[in-house]
């Protein structure tokens, strides 16, 4: 399935400039841009990964992890190879930095995602795993169909996504990376952190749920005036009741000789977002039970009560549109 790419520009001598994300691409005739997934062929753009899925699963939404957003329910999550990052740390580096046709894959097409997604009767479809900016075309047509069969629509992103792209995206809730500092970006990830931002910043505009997720990796962003720049980031910006998940980093790919976060340092991150007022402090890749948990802001009684990734136990007044706490009668920040 050959596709025409959506956002490009036609340059002279046959160049194309890509602006589906920050990173511009110039790419000249038979070249790909730095994702691996959009193709210039006889001076257009074609999104060579179109339907090219090389991961399908059924995931619980806490997963991506979305936890103030459907809690309890289950996903059908699609990737397709190849990224606009090339992190050092990636966990999913198998497909995230190969090309489409490098890697095994089952031709689909958008139709057959809703579809699956209704046979293993999952509530909403999930873009992740690798970047699902780089597969734009196919999220795109997916998001728009799910709608239409009553399934919601989330993204796992790194945030490097255009302003105009994500405007015209059919997605309810985002699950978006703030990695680290500028410097983190340039070293780890050969990227950039404001356009990261500013991604936060449309989404929460567009009413997009919005949770952020910070992978803490020793010695590259564990330093708590990192960490908190982060907590100050989304207090300011994107307000107290925005989820934040401080996530262990275990070695993987380029880092494999980076300890893996210690627990104390997940908590240590954690304590401060709650000490600053945040809402909605989570943590992820422990065995830190409490830490799963969403608790009342006002009371701290626990509202959902996680293990795991089995299905959470929902202690809520749902009487009303707006979920409360059935101790004090806060209303709380959760879709359901």
């Amino acid at each position: 399935m050959l596709k025409e790419a959506l956002f490009y520009e036609n340059l002279e001598n046959c160049k194309i400039k890509c602006n589906i994300c920050p990173r511009h691409c110039i790419i000249s005739s038979g070249k790909r841009g730095v994702c691996g997934g959009r193709e210039n062929i006889d001076c257009s753009l074609y999104a060579v990964n179109y339907g090219k899925i090389c991961a399908t699963a059924v995931d619980p939404i806490e997963k991506k992890p979305l936890f103030n957003y459907k809690p309890g329910t289950s996903v059908f999550s699609i990737a397709t190879a190849g990224c606009n990052f090339k992190c050092k740390h990636c966990q999913n580096w198998e497909i995230s930095q190969s090309l489409p046709e490098e890697v095994p894959f089952s031709e689909l097409t958008p139709e057959d995602v809703v579809e699956l997604a209704k046979n293993y009767l999952c509530e909403g479809i999930a873009y992740t795993y690798t970047e699902p900016t780089i597969f734009y075309e196919f999220m795109q047509e997916t998001a728009k169909l799910a709608k239409k069969h009553d399934l919601f629509n989330v993204m796992v992103t790194n945030g490097y996504i255009e302003k105009e792209p994500l405007k015209k995206l059919e997605i309810d809730a985002m699950n978006i990376d703030i990695k680290g500092n500028s410097e983190f970006y340039k070293k780890i990830c050969l990227a950039e952190l404001e356009p990261v931002l500013e991604t936060c910043r449309l989404a929460k505009k567009l009413g997009i749920h919005i949770e952020i997720t910070n992978l803490v990796v020793p010695t590259y962003n564990d330093n708590p005036k990192y960490i908190e720049s982060i907590i100050n980031f989304v207090k300011d910006e994107l307000g107290v009741d925005t989820p934040l998940h401080f996530t262990a980093f275990y070695p993987h790919y380029k880092l494999t000789s980076v300890p893996s976060t210690r627990m104390e340092t997940i908590k240590k991150a954690r304590d401060m977002a709650l000490n600053a007022g945040l809402h909605y402090v989570y943590a992820g890749n422990v065995p830190f039970g409490a830490g799963y948990n969403t608790y009342c802001p006002e009371c701290k009684s626990i509202v959902v009560d996680r293990f795991g990734y089995q299905k959470p136990e929902l202690h809520l007044d749902k009487s009303s549109k707006t979920p409360k706490c059935p101790k004090c009668g806060k209303e709380l920040d959760l879709i359901l």
